[in-house]
């Protein structure tokens, strides 16, 4: 991204050039919704739906700190069992809950807002959990309503940190667009990407992930104006994006990635036991790197939101950035409630603060997520 004021080369503003209103190169969140499946579950319904008995296996649900999260499991036969869902079988099962729970987080994200889905112009869907052609972005315009001259992009098969590549996309051409509305929607059917075999790789999976969508509503106005939703004060619940910082792991190119199952049909995703420490190991610089860039430092943040990747995640890059419980209280609550909700994690912690109601204009936040690369995304905010 090119910057026309502030620090040349670092994709970062210099704060003090645009307090108070959208400067050149910015654009506010004007908006947040978040969507789940019907149903949410226990750790221990699930191990009783599935039957597992395993103590190992059990040991890995139930030491999670995941106490509910919400999935869409399959039938069951008429001994009770849960039946193999083939993987076309799957993608159908992809579709259907991505298209529900995407329209429902999109509408969330504009409540309040006075923007209607017509008045979107840009549509950018990430997920993870599912291929299709077209799109989610062009099912979504047909069936919302979404005017069909709308810009779309579809990002697929990034993962849990493609939440950050997907805003800073996002970003990207509501800057160049100033004035129109640019939605961002992570959405990820993780009950659509699950292989049952018994064995431990396959447990860490399946203890981890949930159903969730998020939707996020971006619009940069001309410099010395500011865009605030209804009622809202621009600063107050809108922060600027202020730039954006990435780091890829090539050693651990292979810690997180889906494989083809043969035995199964299907594909299988896997995570390496390591990946918590490669990435509390390399979270410092990527964070350090952010800050600088707009003369920052660790203490200047006020509000941290961390992908929800799993407890040894968290309490990795806690430890390694210097963090407080505290500062990770909205991480480890929708981990808690929720599971690992992929991309769109993220998005759940940042609505959690605006509930809170705890941000004061000026304060600076730090999103971070992390999925396969290995890749640790950041993002630089100020309200």
């Amino acid at each position: 991204m090119t910057v026309s004021t502030g620090l040349a080369g670092t994709g970062l503003l210099d704060p003090s050039a645009t307090e108070g209103k959208n400067g050149p190169g910015t654009a506010r969140i004007v908006g947040v919704g978040t969507a789940n499946t019907q149903h949410s579950y226990t750790q221990s319904e699930l191990l009783d739906i599935f039957k597992i008995t395993d103590p190992k296996v059990r040991s890995v649900f139930l030491n999670s700190a995941i106490e509910r999260r919400f999935l869409t499991v399959p039938p069951l036969d008429d001994d009770g069992n849960v039946i193999t869902e083939l993987q076309g079988e799957l993608l159908a099962k992809h579709k259907r809950i991505a298209l529900d729970m995407g329209a429902r987080a999109i509408r969330t994200c504009l409540e309040n807002t006075g923007i209607e889905p017509a008045d979107i112009d840009y549509l950018c869907c990430t997920t993870t959990t599912g291929f299709l052609t077209p799109g989610l972005s062009a099912h979504l315009i047909r069936e919302m309503g979404i005017l069909p001259r709308t810009s779309r992009i579809d990002v697929v098969g990034m993962g849990c940190n493609a939440g950050l590549n997907a805003l800073n996309a996002t970003h990207g051409w509501a800057v160049a667009n100033p004035g129109k509305v640019a939605v961002m929607l992570c959405v990820e059917a993780c009950s659509a990407a699950y292989v049952i075999d018994g064995t431990l790789r396959t447990a860490v999976v399946n203890s981890l992930f949930g159903d969730g969508a998020a939707a996020i509503a971006l619009i940069a106005d001309a410099p010395d104006t500011a865009y605030a939703p209804a009622g809202v004060p621009a600063g107050a619940g809108s922060p600027r994006i202020l730039g954006f910082a990435s780091h890829i792991i090539t050693d651990a190119i292979d810690a997180m990635r889906y494989d083809w199952d043969e035995a199964q049909g299907k594909f299988s995703f896997y995570l390496d036991p390591q990946v918590p420490y490669v990435v509390g190991a390399n979270a410092e610089q990527v964070v350090d790197r952010l800050l600088s860039g707009a003369g920052l430092r660790r203490s200047d943040i006020s509000q941290w939101l961390i992908h929800s990747g799993g407890k040894k995640v968290i309490d990795a890059v806690r430890v390694n950035l210097g963090l407080t419980r505290h500062d990770v209280r909205h991480t480890t609550s929708v981990l808690r409630d929720y599971g690992n909700l992929s991309s769109g994690s993220f998005l759940f912690s940042y609505e959690r603060l605006l509930h809170e109601g705890v941000t004061q204009p000026g304060d600076y936040g730090v999103l971070m997520t992390m999925g396969p690369g290995s890749t640790i995304e950041t993002a630089l905010v100020q309200w």
